[in-house]
């Protein structure tokens, strides 16, 4: 396996050798051939220089910036691999945002009308030409309905759909080189977590995703007063189209000092905790961005959750799981939170149990001690994530979901609450998440499978019971246990007795040999007692022939 070298991958090559270079990978490009190609560039860039100065984390993310939009996604799903990166890269990549320069009105124009098939003047009343967001895939406007409501239009990028195939042709061949050729590789397994990337990347570039979320995350989240989400208008929605109710607010990070004193930042800040507890642990999908851009306060003093176009999926025999995790956190019990953590994952070769738990015990007492400000539950599983890569031991791909996303609600609510802690809200939350999900498998639709179950059961019972009295009447039960060989265990004691029976043998032989040596005989040879010699002769052999066989035979693994 190896990379191709297709001539339309060669810049996406050199850009990505060139971060691999800069950033201290360069024992993977030399295995490539491209790092003379690579160097001699960087040397080119950089004459008149007075020296070298290492690369900062900050610099990644403008480096990713700068080589488009498909790097700028990687980059966001990184800040959420603690196991690939160092604390210092991952803060700094969580930071990154897609602001880039918008592209032309006449484009915008160009997509609705193919999208919506009517005028973009015919589709709304008003249509403000300046974008309020402009990001790698899309961007965003306001717009006025022919029925006056007000509305935001979120319009696609053109040809930003064959961009990223392209980028993904040449980010799978480099991510198959790595994973067959580098330790790294094998042990991350990258075609593994670029193929998880893919799939979230091309479920964010079709808007009738993004627009099905908004409508189960708002339904999901109806009962929480305090925290709302836009709802789609599906009748001017497409796969590159987005219309959706204007709220009227302001990011998180751009109110004034004035504005938090006259909000309730605790309450706001424990009813947005709780609402991601609720979509993670109960309903089971989670707006999984929630960095400040996605955050508003409206001018109702709300919270509104804007752009799910990320959203993570939780399968229920993970979520018991996760909540017994994020509990034992909160309470401090390193070795339950290890327990519950290898529950949820997978372990791979070389996986130590024992090791992995202590370093969850010790992270977790670590943080037991850590002042209100700094008791932050993303920070800690993200941290767990971390020591799970380097023990060999497989998360699932939603996990280092939830841990970026508790990670990001962490920076929010103490935003909105400097003194949250969100162990307390964990603890405090917990019984009423497990009576919301008491209930939900009492749901109508969950009580229908449990009574088709039933059904099928008893359908099945009378022959299996009918089965089981004729072998009991045949006594013809049989118990199938899965244990040691008894016939290869007997042949193995069997084969050790005959060897220290044939090694007792032969030093009878030498001990007798020896004794005759010093019994007068006319019976010589070569001057020597003959029979003395004869057993000397005959013990040399059977102990050359015992030799041999182990040799021969005896190779590791047999019985």
């Amino acid at each position: 396996m190896g990379i191709s070298l297709k001539p339309e991958h060669l810049k996406r090559y050199k850009d990505i050798g060139t971060l691999f270079i800069k950033y201290g990978r360069s024992d993977l490009i030399k295995s490539t051939g491209l790092e003379d190609a690579i160097l001699q560039d960087e040397r080119s860039d950089s004459k008149g220089s007075n020296g070298h100065k290492a690369p900062n984390p900050s610099e990644l993310a403008r480096d990713l910036e700068a080589m488009g939009p498909t790097y700028i996604k990687l980059g966001q799903l990184l800040s959420s691999r603690a196991d690939l990166l160092p604390t210092p890269y991952l803060d700094a990549l969580a930071r990154l945002q897609d602001d880039i320069e918008p592209f032309p009105f006449a484009e915008i124009e160009e997509v609705i009308t193919t999208e919506l098939g009517v005028r973009l003047s015919k589709a709304f009343a008003e249509f403000d030409p300046e974008p309020i967001a402009a990001a790698s895939l899309g961007q965003v406007h306001r717009a006025v309905m022919r029925d006056g409501r007000r509305v935001v239009v979120k319009v696609q990028r053109p040809n930003i759909r064959g961009r990223i195939a392209k980028d993904f042709e040449a980010l799978s061949e480099i991510a198959e080189f790595l994973d067959h050729h580098t330790q790294m590789g094998k042990r991350y397994e990258f075609e593994r977590i670029l193929s998880e990337f893919r799939k979230n990347l091309l479920r964010e570039l079709d808007y009738r995703i993004e627009a099905r979320n908004l409508i189960t995350v708002g339904e999901n989240l109806a009962d929480i007063d305090l925290v709302i989400v836009p709802t789609p208008i599906e009748d001017f929605t497409t796969s590159r189209v987005l219309t959706m109710e204007h709220i009227r607010g302001q990011k998180i990070t751009s109110l004034s000092p004035l504005a938090y004193l006259e909000m309730d930042g605790s309450i706001l800040a424990e009813q947005l905790f709780r609402a991601y507890l609720e979509q993670i642990l109960v309903d089971g999908i989670f707006h999984a961005d929630p960095h400040p851009g996605n955050v508003f306060i409206t001018d109702q003093q709300q919270i509104a959750l804007i752009d799910l176009g990320m959203v993570g999926q939780i399968l229920p025999e993970h979520q018991d799981n996760l909540l017994q995790l994020l509990l034992a956190i909160s309470e401090g019990v390193g070795d339950k939170a290890a327990e519950f953590t290898i529950k949820l994952g997978e372990a791979k070769s070389g996986f130590d149990e024992a090791k992995f738990t202590r370093e969850v015990s010790d992270l977790v007492a670590r943080h037991q001690g850590a002042s209100i400000e700094q008791m932050d539950a993303g920070r800690i599983v993200l941290e767990i994530t971390r020591a799970a890569g380097q023990a060999n031991f497989r998360m699932p791909p939603e996990f280092t979901m939830v841990a970026k996303t508790l990670l990001n609600l962490d920076q929010i609510v103490h935003i909105l609450d400097p003194s949250f802690d969100p162990k307390e809200s964990i603890r405090k939350n917990a019984l009423e998440i497990l009576e919301q999900r008491m209930a939900k498998t009492l749901s109508p639709t969950a009580l229908l499978r449990l009574v088709v179950e039933t059904k099928s059961l008893f359908e099945k019972l009378p022959a299996r019971i009918n089965k089981f009295l004729d072998l009991v009447t045949d006594n013809d039960i049989r118990v199938k246990v899965d244990t040691i060989d008894e016939k290869l265990l007997l042949e193995a004691f069997q084969k050790i007795a005959n060897r220290i029976t044939l090694g007792l043998v032969i030093a009878s032989l030498i001990v007798g040999a020896a004794l005759l040596t010093r019994v007068e005989t006319s019976f010589k040879i070569l001057g020597y007692p003959g029979l003395a010699l004869i057993f000397f002769a005959i013990a040399a052999f059977m102990g050359m022939w015992l030799v041999f066989t182990i040799i021969l035979h005896d190779k590791p693994g047999d019985e």
